[in-house]
């Protein structure tokens, strides 16, 4: 997990030979999960975060997913460590083509929080870059010891899946009992970085999984115990079998593979409009940073009457940064009320959050 290269006393000259390897590293295109958008600049400070690698006077952390971003940000809590998220405001975090100033953001960094092996082509780049060039940024891996589960039976059978977990669902951090774990290995790697910190560390970790994650848990199985249906229709990529897995419900994707940019076959859409006239469903639920195509297409075609936001915590909109939204505040006024309506627990002008129907009902 805490895999770094051991030399301090070359980290200078090890991450100037890393930063002229870097230069052309992330040039190529990237595979898996794309946000429908490209960034062709990396802004590691697009998260509202601020500052850059030379800020402060603390360990500089960087990380190449916003949920596990928030999750070290959390447990860094009240300490001198600083953390910034690489990926910039509206992109989604699986799929993106940054230049290389990113692999530069890493290697002066003093560690890099990522998602494991072929996750992200980009991370797997600069970490090769690191470890050939000798550079001791420390690598944490969120993916540590983390069960995954099978690929969906819809799946696309082209999928292989990733890493270690061939044929397996990356998208564990939906879960948040499994997201435990990751945030256990990000403050395992932080005492390793900053051991003077460690009982603030380990202090800022048990509350986060135990007041937020816990917590989100809890609320999540009430809303599937209290449902009658079973089937949730999702105009949205492969992201949501882990909820499925956890509270016993069928996410049902209209994309049915892992990239957010994939294509939908007539078939797929036949199967939606199957599954929405079987069940009776009203509601459907549209990925906040894919195309809305697919589900505008369903709700002409279809009983359907709206669809509502649901999101893999993979990215985070502009108007999120502004009000400081991590995964919590993400799952608490996105993903739950939407899966609220969309099980048919309540009608959508009964959300109990101010403008929430309005706001969100058919969205752009």
């Amino acid at each position: 997990m805490n895999d770094a290269v051991p030399s301090r006393t070359r980290r200078t000259f090890s991450r100037r030979r890393a930063l002229a390897a870097g230069t052309t590293l992330v040039a190529a295109g990237l595979a898996g999960c794309t946000a429908g958008g490209r960034s062709d600049q990396g802004d590691s400070t697009a998260d509202g975060t601020g500052g850059s690698a030379a800020d402060g006077d603390g360990p500089v952390v960087v990380a190449s997913f916003f949920s596990f971003y928030d999750f070290a940000r959390k447990i860094a809590r009240d300490t001198p460590l600083q953390v910034r998220n690489l990926v910039p405001t509206g992109l989604h975090g699986h799929g993106w083509e940054p230049n290389a100033s990113i692999t530069r953001d890493i290697i002066e960094a003093d560690a890099f929080v990522h998602v494991g092996a072929e996750f992200q082509p980009w991370a797997d780049r600069a970490i090769q870059t690191l470890k050939d060039d000798n550079v001791d940024t420390q690598l944490i891996n969120v993916r540590e010891g983390v069960e995954l589960v099978d690929l969906a039976a819809s799946l696309d059978p082209e999928e292989e899946g990733v890493g270690e977990g061939r044929a397996k669902d990356p998208h564990f951090w939906l879960d948040p009992q499994r997201a435990k774990q990751s945030v256990d290995n990000i403050t395992e790697g932080f005492v390793d970085l900053a051991p003077d910190h460690e009982e603030t560390f380990r202090a800022n970790s048990e509350a986060y999984k135990t007041e937020v994650l816990d917590r989100i848990d809890r609320d999540y199985r009430a809303i599937f115990d209290s449902a009658d249906r079973d089937v949730v229709q999702l105009a949205a990529h492969n992201a949501f079998q882990y909820i499925g897995v956890r509270y016993g419900v069928e996410m049902r994707p209209l994309v049915v593979n892992l990239a957010a940019s994939g294509d939908v076959k007539p078939s797929d859409v036949t199967a939606a409009k199957r599954v929405i006239e079987d069940n009776d469903i009203r509601y459907i639920g549209a990925a906040v940073f894919e195309t809305r195509r697919p589900a505008q297409q369903l709700l002409a075609e279809t009983p359907v009457e709206a669809y509502y936001p649901v999101t893999p915590y993979a990215g985070v909109r502009e108007d999120w940064v502004e009000m400081g939204w991590g995964y919590e505040e993400i799952a608490d006024n996105i993903n739950m009320p939407t899966f609220e309506v969309v099980l048919g627990n309540k009608p959508p002008e009964e959300v109990a959050i101010e403008g929430w129907n309005d706001q969100w009902r058919n969205f752009e």
